[in-house]
């Protein structure tokens, strides 16, 4: 396998770069560097695949780079690289999700067309679903996003449906049920609540507590990614959750009992665009991947926890 990995030196496309050099993949990666959280996080999330000889970095946007170039000889894309973030994709913020979300997938699509590429196994999220959607969520459901960034998550898979079905670029879509362990970016929820417990600060609760989240340790993730590559049917869509379905309060709990040490929560508002709950119907995930989840929410956490508290790698 040659692998071109977008999005590489994020948190789960580091995660995957290593897994593919480890299974003796040569990996090109390509990574903007964006704004939204430090690079030295980035970077410090390529520390092990620099090791590497079977692994290499063009930092660019995918608007700016040569993709005929870096498409060649390439038999499999993972395309992970996205402008993150349900909260921060309304008002002016949302021309940043459409160029680097739905404009630069396009770009990778058309340039895929007539390559002989195995797979394009493209990262999408559980964020396309909404709150209309009966648990546990199926693919067939109609998805009616409650953010702006559900909706170029979706608009994204749907350019891959279409490149598939136009163009046959055999392209399959994984919707990510709230991925987290090591590496995990500093915005998202986890990663707050398990840096607030270490210092002592105090963690903000959105709405009233109940909400609840399927969570997916990123090795998990990363296994479902890999199999895709291999077995995903193009032009297909599939759930990837780790069955753990669990209420913000009762995280709140774990994370006490992982971490030993008292957590302040302080109550506020909803936020807009955040969904209530979500749940996964993995059953075709199961059936076409052989996916099942093999890391609890509470193993994850330790992990996670003792990767922060370790200094990193």
């Amino acid at each position: 396998m040659k692998a071109l990995v977008t999005g590489a030196a994020g948190f789960i496309g580091s995660h995957l770069a290593e897994r593919l050099v480890v299974d003796g993949a040569t990996v090109v990666g390509i990574d903007s560097f964006s704004d939204f959280y430090p690079r030295a996080t980035k970077e410090r999330n390529l520390a092990r695949l620099h090791r590497s000889t079977a692994f290499s970095l063009i930092e660019s946007t995918l608007a700016d780079a040569d993709l005929a170039a870096l498409l060649d000889g390439v038999t499999h894309v993972f395309h992970l690289a996205a402008q993150a973030g349900v909260r921060h994709s309304w008002g002016k913020e949302f021309r940043i999700y459409t160029v680097n979300n739905l404009e630069a997938t396009q770009l990778l699509l058309e340039a895929c067309i007539g390559k002989p590429i195995e797979r394009l196994v493209y990262a999408s999220s559980s964020s396309v679903y909404g709150d209309a959607v009966p648990l546990p969520m199926r693919e067939d459901a109609r998805p009616q996003p409650v953010s702006p960034y559900g909706v170029t998550k979706l608009a994204a898979e749907q350019l891959c449906s279409l490149y598939h079905v136009t163009y046959g670029v055999p392209a399959v879509a994984l919707r990510f049920f709230t991925v987290f362990g090591p590496r995990q970016r500093p915005d998202m929820g986890f990663s707050q609540f398990l840096q607030a417990a270490l210092d002592g600060g105090v963690v903000r609760q959105f709405g009233d507590g109940r909400q609840t989240r399927d969570f997916t340790f990123v090795a998990d993730a990363v296994a479902a990614t890999v199999a895709a590559a291999g077995h995903g049917t193009p032009g297909g869509v599939y759930n990837i959750g780790g069955g753990s379905r669990v209420e913000l309060l009762a995280v709140f709990e774990l994370i006490r009992r992982v971490t030993g040490r008292p957590m302040q929560v302080e109550r506020t508002d909803p936020q807009r665009g955040d969904m209530r709950d979500t749940y996964a119907d993995t059953a075709r995930a199961k059936a076409d991947l052989a996916f099942a989840p093999t890391v609890t929410l509470e193993e994850g956490l330790r992990a996670q926890y003792e990767w922060m508290t370790s200094g990193h790698d």
